[in-house]
């Protein structure tokens, strides 16, 4: 099952990258797979369960809240006395979100009608499938997650039918769902999610449980956002965290693991801005001034990096990978955002 599980996230990781039309090459592609360098293991504790024959698993969180993984996303789903109310539609799931939702009805004698459907952000890798629910269905987001949506013109995702800015409360078929924006984050519109009769917290690409973030910090478009995004979350009061990506859901314990390793990197990104000596870079590449920054920050990201790396490794899975690349953007915020390190010239 393993092997299987493996190969369907991969699957699924590759069906989330759009296809390139029309790519006429000019010379044979290189043997790509030849080249490629070896990783630590995946920590088991990273994995979540097995997904079935159609590449998705569909479980319990608490009562009447369902979620749904391909091993490399999730959404989650509320069943009502009036209808489903699914919590985002990422397309690599596609349409295994009714076969789960549909599993999930057929089972416990509820309707599987989707009635509503609410955006945790407006990237299409995680609502691009919202369009299969048709357009009788009420969608919900954030008011930045309309106007962004109504500027992409991206027929997969419809824009929300009701914003809000700041809270909402949805009530649907006695059931109750408490929306809140906190300020920008991963995007400008990415919401919390909380699940206040179930215990459960929905906040995407923030913490990706038993993982280190995605390239360059899950892509984020405010670090000091999504930095200080874990404390609010915490603040909810919820045991199972729903963290939009990889196959398994997410504990406190697992939000404090990953609040140290931000922390531990921002340490250590603020030791290397005072050590890392500039002056080797600038004088071996002379005028060639992006050469010599290049290979500066490429130094600080090693120093800082290095032992956050050797101490995660085996505790969050992908601490190899991705560490450096988030250390750079992390760098680049606590030296521009921040101000760490910055001199004025005498």
């Amino acid at each position: 099952m393993t092997d299987r599980r493996s190969f369907l996230a991969r699957s699924a990781a590759l069906a989330a990258v759009p296809a390139v039309a029309a790519l006429t090459l000019t010379e044979p592609a290189p043997a790509y797979a030849d080249t490629q360098p070896d990783y630590a293991p995946i920590p088991p504790s990273a994995l979540g369960p097995a997904v079935n024959a159609q590449g998705y698993y569909v479980g319990r969180v608490r009562k009447n809240l369902y979620w749904v993984t391909d091993s490399t996303y999730q959404a989650a789903f509320l069943t009502t006395r009036d209808g489903v109310v699914l919590f985002d539609a990422p397309p690599s799931i596609g349409r295994n979100l009714q076969r789960a939702i549909d599993e999930i009805a057929a089972a416990n004698g509820v309707s599987n009608k989707v009635t509503h459907i609410v955006y945790s952000h407006h990237h299409a890798d995680h609502v691009g499938a919202s369009s299969l629910f048709g357009r009788h269905v009420t969608r919900i987001g954030h008011t930045e997650n309309k106007r962004l949506l109504v500027r992409d013109n991206d027929p997969t995702r419809p824009a929300p039918d009701v914003t809000f800015d700041s809270r909402y409360q949805l009530r649907v078929g006695g059931e109750r769902v408490e929306l809140a924006w906190h300020g920008t984050n991963h995007t400008p519109d990415n919401i919390y999610i909380h699940f206040p009769d179930h215990a459960a917290l929905m906040l995407v690409d923030i913490n990706l449980p038993g993982w280190v973030p995605f390239d360059t910090f899950n892509i984020s478009e405010d670090v000091p956002g999504s930095i200080a995004a874990p404390a609010r979350a915490m603040a909810y009061p919820w045991k199972t965290f729903i963290g939009g990506h990889m196959g398994r859901l997410g504990t406190r314990g697992d939000m404090v693991v990953y609040q140290q390793y931000v922390n531990d990197l921002i340490e250590n990104i603020k030791k290397a801005l005072v050590t890392v000596d500039p002056t080797p870079f600038f004088v071996k590449y002379g005028n060639n001034t992006w050469a010599a920054v290049k290979a500066y920050q490429a130094a600080q990201v090693e120093y800082a990096s290095a032992p956050v790396i050797r101490k995660y490794t085996g505790v969050l899975a992908a601490a190899d990978v991705y560490t450096a690349s988030t250390t750079f953007l992390i760098l680049e915020s606590v030296r521009l955002d921040i101000g760490f390190g910055s001199q004025i010239h005498p």
